[in-house]
Protein backbone atom coordinates (compact mmCIF):
# COMPACT_ATOMS: atom_id res chain seq x y z
CA UNK A 1 0.00 0.00 0.00
CA UNK A 2 1.82 3.28 -0.97
CA UNK A 3 2.20 6.30 1.73
CA UNK A 4 1.11 9.80 0.55
CA UNK A 5 2.12 12.74 2.69
CA UNK A 6 0.14 15.68 2.18
CA UNK A 7 1.24 18.90 3.96
CA UNK A 8 -1.28 21.28 4.54
CA UNK A 9 -3.46 18.61 4.86
CA UNK A 10 -6.37 20.39 7.19
CA UNK A 11 -6.73 23.25 4.53
CA UNK A 12 -9.18 23.14 1.79
CA UNK A 13 -6.81 21.90 -1.10
CA UNK A 14 -5.37 19.63 1.42
CA UNK A 15 -8.57 18.04 2.97
CA UNK A 16 -9.86 17.40 -0.43
CA UNK A 17 -6.96 15.47 -1.82
CA UNK A 18 -6.50 13.29 1.46
CA UNK A 19 -10.21 12.00 0.57
CA UNK A 20 -9.74 10.86 -2.69
CA UNK A 21 -6.29 9.56 -1.67
CA UNK A 22 -7.92 7.45 1.25
CA UNK A 23 -10.94 6.83 -1.15
CA UNK A 24 -8.12 5.24 -4.27
CA UNK A 25 -6.51 3.13 -1.37
CA UNK A 26 -3.51 5.25 -0.31
CA UNK A 27 -2.03 5.39 3.06
CA UNK A 28 -2.29 9.06 4.41
CA UNK A 29 -0.07 11.44 6.33
CA UNK A 30 -0.99 14.86 7.18
CA UNK A 31 1.44 17.46 7.98
CA UNK A 32 -0.26 20.83 9.15
CA UNK A 33 0.44 22.95 11.99
CA UNK A 34 -3.54 24.56 11.89
CA UNK A 35 -2.34 28.11 11.33
CA UNK A 36 -4.97 28.43 8.41
CA UNK A 37 -5.88 24.85 8.11
CA UNK A 38 -9.35 23.59 9.68
CA UNK A 39 -8.97 20.20 12.39
CA UNK A 40 -13.13 19.88 11.23
CA UNK A 41 -11.66 19.45 7.94
CA UNK A 42 -10.18 16.07 9.42
CA UNK A 43 -13.48 14.95 11.12
CA UNK A 44 -14.19 12.17 8.66
CA UNK A 45 -10.26 11.46 7.86
CA UNK A 46 -9.57 11.03 11.31
CA UNK A 47 -11.72 8.07 11.16
CA UNK A 48 -9.67 5.78 8.53
CA UNK A 49 -6.86 3.25 9.93
CA UNK A 50 -5.54 4.55 6.59
CA UNK A 51 -4.97 7.93 7.95
CA UNK A 52 -2.61 9.79 10.29
CA UNK A 53 -1.99 12.96 11.45
CA UNK A 54 1.12 15.00 12.64
CA UNK A 55 0.89 18.31 13.69
CA UNK A 56 4.16 20.56 12.93
CA UNK A 57 5.04 23.23 11.06
CA UNK A 58 6.90 22.80 7.75
CA UNK A 59 9.96 25.46 9.10
CA UNK A 60 10.74 22.69 11.47
CA UNK A 61 13.47 20.99 9.37
CA UNK A 62 13.52 17.55 11.81
CA UNK A 63 8.99 17.74 11.65
CA UNK A 64 10.05 17.95 7.96
CA UNK A 65 12.29 14.20 8.27
CA UNK A 66 9.83 12.87 10.42
CA UNK A 67 6.83 13.08 8.23
CA UNK A 68 8.54 12.49 5.17
CA UNK A 69 9.85 8.92 6.58
CA UNK A 70 8.85 6.11 5.11
CA UNK A 71 6.74 8.16 2.64
CA UNK A 72 6.16 6.87 -0.86
CA UNK A 73 4.92 10.18 -2.71
CA UNK A 74 4.28 13.96 -1.41
CA UNK A 75 1.83 16.25 -2.21
CA UNK A 76 3.03 19.59 -0.78
CA UNK A 77 0.29 22.05 -0.09
CA UNK A 78 1.17 23.76 2.77
CA UNK A 79 2.00 27.25 2.22
CA UNK A 80 0.66 31.13 3.30
CA UNK A 81 -1.61 31.55 -0.17
CA UNK A 82 -2.96 35.35 -0.38
CA UNK A 83 -1.04 38.05 -2.59
CA UNK A 84 -2.60 40.60 0.15
CA UNK A 85 -0.98 38.92 2.93
CA UNK A 86 2.27 38.97 1.42
CA UNK A 87 2.59 42.20 0.57
CA UNK A 88 0.95 42.88 4.46
CA UNK A 89 4.20 40.23 5.77
CA UNK A 90 6.53 39.59 3.34
CA UNK A 91 8.93 38.00 5.83
CA UNK A 92 6.39 35.24 7.36
CA UNK A 93 5.18 34.47 3.67
CA UNK A 94 8.77 34.16 2.83
CA UNK A 95 9.12 31.72 5.56
CA UNK A 96 6.22 29.58 4.86
CA UNK A 97 7.08 29.38 1.58
CA UNK A 98 10.19 29.65 0.43
CA UNK A 99 11.82 28.14 3.89
CA UNK A 100 9.40 25.56 4.56
CA UNK A 101 9.82 24.05 0.75
CA UNK A 102 13.01 24.10 1.24
CA UNK A 103 12.67 21.75 4.39
CA UNK A 104 10.43 19.66 2.88
CA UNK A 105 12.47 19.06 -0.68
CA UNK A 106 15.41 18.66 1.31
CA UNK A 107 13.66 16.16 3.81
CA UNK A 108 12.07 14.05 0.94
CA UNK A 109 15.38 13.91 -0.80
CA UNK A 110 16.48 12.48 2.08
CA UNK A 111 14.03 10.12 2.65
CA UNK A 112 14.18 8.94 -0.80
CA UNK A 113 10.60 9.77 -1.56
CA UNK A 114 9.35 8.54 -5.39
CA UNK A 115 8.30 12.09 -6.24
CA UNK A 116 7.66 15.42 -5.01
CA UNK A 117 4.38 16.92 -6.56
CA UNK A 118 4.01 20.28 -5.15
CA UNK A 119 1.31 23.31 -5.14
CA UNK A 120 2.76 25.91 -7.68
CA UNK A 121 0.74 29.49 -8.23
CA UNK A 122 -0.75 31.13 -11.80
CA UNK A 123 0.68 34.57 -9.74
CA UNK A 124 4.10 33.35 -11.18
CA UNK A 125 2.74 34.72 -14.39
CA UNK A 126 3.25 38.13 -13.08
CA UNK A 127 2.99 41.33 -15.58
CA UNK A 128 3.12 38.71 -18.37
CA UNK A 129 -0.12 40.02 -20.60
CA UNK A 130 0.02 37.09 -23.02
CA UNK A 131 -3.32 35.03 -23.06
CA UNK A 132 -3.54 32.00 -22.78
CA UNK A 133 -0.09 31.62 -20.35
CA UNK A 134 2.01 29.07 -21.58
CA UNK A 135 4.27 27.21 -18.83
CA UNK A 136 7.45 28.37 -20.79
CA UNK A 137 6.46 32.10 -20.33
CA UNK A 138 6.22 34.28 -17.32
CA UNK A 139 6.70 37.40 -16.63
CA UNK A 140 8.21 39.58 -13.79
CA UNK A 141 6.01 38.62 -10.40
CA UNK A 142 3.64 41.20 -9.17
CA UNK A 143 3.96 40.07 -5.45
CA UNK A 144 5.97 38.39 -2.51
CA UNK A 145 3.91 35.92 -3.05
CA UNK A 146 4.48 35.35 -6.80
CA UNK A 147 8.14 35.72 -5.97
CA UNK A 148 7.88 32.90 -3.14
CA UNK A 149 6.22 30.46 -5.53
CA UNK A 150 8.33 31.12 -8.42
CA UNK A 151 11.34 30.25 -6.14
CA UNK A 152 9.93 27.28 -5.50
CA UNK A 153 9.86 26.14 -9.04
CA UNK A 154 13.25 27.03 -9.29
CA UNK A 155 14.50 24.80 -6.21
CA UNK A 156 12.39 21.94 -7.50
CA UNK A 157 14.19 22.02 -11.01
CA UNK A 158 17.86 22.63 -8.58
CA UNK A 159 17.15 19.38 -6.41
CA UNK A 160 16.15 17.29 -9.78
CA UNK A 161 19.34 18.06 -11.13
CA UNK A 162 21.41 18.13 -8.44
CA UNK A 163 19.90 15.75 -6.12
CA UNK A 164 17.40 13.24 -8.56
CA UNK A 165 14.42 13.67 -6.85
CA UNK A 166 11.46 13.79 -9.49
CA UNK A 167 9.04 16.62 -8.76
CA UNK A 168 6.56 18.22 -10.41
CA UNK A 169 4.68 21.29 -10.03
CA UNK A 170 0.89 22.49 -10.51
CA UNK A 171 0.43 26.24 -11.07
CA UNK A 172 -2.98 26.32 -9.56
CA UNK A 173 -5.15 28.67 -11.01
CA UNK A 174 -8.09 30.12 -8.73
CA UNK A 175 -9.10 27.32 -7.26
CA UNK A 176 -12.68 26.94 -5.35
CA UNK A 177 -14.95 24.22 -4.29
CA UNK A 178 -16.04 22.82 -1.22
CA UNK A 179 -14.23 22.97 2.04
CA UNK A 180 -13.04 26.54 1.47
CA UNK A 181 -12.90 29.27 4.06
CA UNK A 182 -15.11 32.12 3.41
CA UNK A 183 -13.97 33.91 6.57
CA UNK A 184 -10.85 36.11 7.41
CA UNK A 185 -9.12 39.01 5.87
CA UNK A 186 -7.69 37.21 3.24
CA UNK A 187 -10.95 34.60 2.10
CA UNK A 188 -10.77 33.48 -1.19
CA UNK A 189 -13.32 35.16 -3.72
CA UNK A 190 -15.94 32.82 -4.08
CA UNK A 191 -16.72 31.67 -0.40
CA UNK A 192 -16.30 35.54 0.96
CA UNK A 193 -19.03 36.56 -1.52
CA UNK A 194 -21.44 33.52 -0.68
CA UNK A 195 -21.23 34.25 2.48
CA UNK A 196 -22.07 37.57 1.91
CA UNK A 197 -24.91 36.91 -0.26
CA UNK A 198 -26.52 34.32 1.91
CA UNK A 199 -26.19 36.83 4.70
CA UNK A 200 -28.12 39.43 2.42
CA UNK A 201 -24.96 42.11 2.45
CA UNK A 202 -23.54 43.62 -0.98
CA UNK A 203 -20.21 41.75 -2.59
CA UNK A 204 -17.71 44.34 -3.28
CA UNK A 205 -15.81 43.79 -6.26
CA UNK A 206 -12.30 45.27 -6.55
CA UNK A 207 -12.19 47.34 -9.79
CA UNK A 208 -15.10 47.67 -12.22
CA UNK A 209 -15.09 43.84 -12.53
CA UNK A 210 -13.67 43.22 -16.18
CA UNK A 211 -10.65 41.41 -14.71
CA UNK A 212 -11.45 37.75 -15.42
CA UNK A 213 -9.74 34.50 -13.71
CA UNK A 214 -9.63 30.66 -14.71
CA UNK A 215 -11.49 29.63 -11.76
CA UNK A 216 -10.42 25.78 -11.01
CA UNK A 217 -13.15 23.66 -9.40
CA UNK A 218 -11.16 21.27 -6.80
CA UNK A 219 -12.23 18.41 -8.73
CA UNK A 220 -10.25 19.14 -11.20
CA UNK A 221 -6.93 20.22 -9.15
CA UNK A 222 -7.71 16.52 -7.10
CA UNK A 223 -6.98 14.86 -10.80
CA UNK A 224 -3.90 16.31 -11.31
CA UNK A 225 -2.49 15.60 -8.40
CA UNK A 226 -3.30 12.13 -8.69
CA UNK A 227 -2.01 12.19 -12.51
CA UNK A 228 0.74 14.11 -11.59
CA UNK A 229 1.79 11.29 -8.64
CA UNK A 230 0.63 8.66 -10.45
CA UNK A 231 2.13 8.70 -14.27
CA UNK A 232 4.80 6.60 -15.06
CA UNK A 233 5.36 9.13 -18.14
CA UNK A 234 9.08 9.93 -17.97
CA UNK A 235 8.91 12.73 -20.18
CA UNK A 236 6.24 14.50 -17.84
CA UNK A 237 8.20 14.28 -14.31
CA UNK A 238 10.34 17.69 -13.60
CA UNK A 239 8.01 20.10 -15.29
CA UNK A 240 5.37 22.48 -14.52
CA UNK A 241 2.11 22.59 -15.26
CA UNK A 242 -1.24 24.68 -15.86
CA UNK A 243 -4.14 23.43 -13.25
CA UNK A 244 -6.39 24.92 -14.69
CA UNK A 245 -9.19 24.75 -17.24
CA UNK A 246 -8.30 26.73 -19.98
CA UNK A 247 -11.37 29.65 -20.22
CA UNK A 248 -11.98 32.79 -18.19
CA UNK A 249 -15.16 34.32 -16.56
CA UNK A 250 -14.84 37.88 -15.71
CA UNK A 251 -15.41 38.68 -11.86
CA UNK A 252 -18.54 40.59 -12.44
CA UNK A 253 -19.90 37.39 -14.15
CA UNK A 254 -18.58 35.17 -11.54
CA UNK A 255 -20.87 37.57 -9.04
CA UNK A 256 -24.25 37.33 -11.36
CA UNK A 257 -23.55 33.63 -11.75
CA UNK A 258 -23.05 33.19 -7.90
CA UNK A 259 -26.13 35.06 -7.11
CA UNK A 260 -28.02 33.75 -9.30
CA UNK A 261 -27.01 29.71 -8.02
CA UNK A 262 -27.88 30.92 -4.52
CA UNK A 263 -31.19 32.20 -5.72
CA UNK A 264 -32.25 29.00 -6.53
CA UNK A 265 -32.56 28.03 -2.85
CA UNK A 266 -33.24 31.58 -1.28
CA UNK A 267 -35.25 34.06 -4.07
CA UNK A 268 -34.10 37.00 -1.83
CA UNK A 269 -30.91 36.31 -2.71
CA UNK A 270 -31.37 37.55 -5.79
CA UNK A 271 -32.38 41.06 -4.90
CA UNK A 272 -28.89 41.61 -2.81
CA UNK A 273 -26.79 44.75 -5.49
CA UNK A 274 -23.01 43.86 -5.78
CA UNK A 275 -20.91 46.82 -5.31
CA UNK A 276 -17.79 48.22 -7.12
CA UNK A 277 -14.63 49.15 -5.18
CA UNK A 278 -11.00 50.47 -5.68
CA UNK A 279 -8.81 47.82 -7.75
CA UNK A 280 -6.62 45.63 -5.37
CA UNK A 281 -2.74 45.77 -5.51
CA UNK A 282 -0.77 43.11 -7.00
CA UNK A 283 -3.84 42.18 -8.97
CA UNK A 284 -2.97 40.41 -12.05
CA UNK A 285 -5.82 41.67 -15.07
CA UNK A 286 -6.79 38.72 -16.52
CA UNK A 287 -5.68 35.13 -16.49
CA UNK A 288 -6.76 32.29 -18.43
CA UNK A 289 -4.77 29.28 -18.92
CA UNK A 290 -3.31 26.91 -21.62
CA UNK A 291 -3.63 23.06 -20.34
CA UNK A 292 -2.44 21.59 -23.50
CA UNK A 293 0.80 20.37 -22.12
CA UNK A 294 -0.93 18.81 -19.06
CA UNK A 295 -3.38 17.39 -21.70
CA UNK A 296 -0.55 15.79 -23.59
CA UNK A 297 1.92 14.62 -20.80
CA UNK A 298 -0.46 13.66 -18.09
CA UNK A 299 -3.73 12.94 -19.92
CA UNK A 300 -5.45 15.86 -18.42
CA UNK A 301 -9.41 16.44 -18.92
CA UNK A 302 -11.02 18.47 -16.73
CA UNK A 303 -14.06 17.33 -15.41
CA UNK A 304 -15.82 20.52 -14.13
CA UNK A 305 -16.10 23.77 -16.55
CA UNK A 306 -16.83 26.56 -14.17
CA UNK A 307 -20.35 26.84 -14.44
CA UNK A 308 -20.65 23.10 -13.10
CA UNK A 309 -18.28 23.49 -10.73
CA UNK A 310 -19.49 26.59 -8.97
CA UNK A 311 -23.79 24.81 -9.04
CA UNK A 312 -22.05 22.00 -7.25
CA UNK A 313 -19.39 24.45 -4.92
CA UNK A 314 -22.99 26.65 -4.42
CA UNK A 315 -25.07 23.48 -3.13
CA UNK A 316 -22.39 22.16 -0.62
CA UNK A 317 -21.89 26.23 0.82
CA UNK A 318 -25.80 25.99 1.07
CA UNK A 319 -25.91 23.48 3.21
CA UNK A 320 -22.88 23.59 5.45
CA UNK A 321 -22.34 27.41 5.45
CA UNK A 322 -25.81 28.50 6.21
CA UNK A 323 -25.59 26.83 9.37
CA UNK A 324 -22.25 29.14 10.39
Amino acid sequence: MKKVLVTGGAGFIGSNLSEALITQGYQVRCLDNFATGKRENLTELLKSKRYELIEGDIRNFETCLQACEGIDYVLHQAALGSVPRSINDPITSNEVNVEGFLNMLKAASENNVKRFVYAASSSTYGDSTALPKVEEKIGKPLSPYAVTKLVNEIYADVFHRTYGIDTIGLRYFNVFGRKQDPNGAYAAVIPKFTMQLMNYESPVINGDGTYSRDFTYIDNVIQMNLLAMETDNTEALNEVYNTAVGDRTTIKDMAELLKKYLSEFDPKIGEVEIKNGPNRQGDVPHSKASIEKAQQLLGYQPSHKFAKGLKEAVAWYWENLKKV
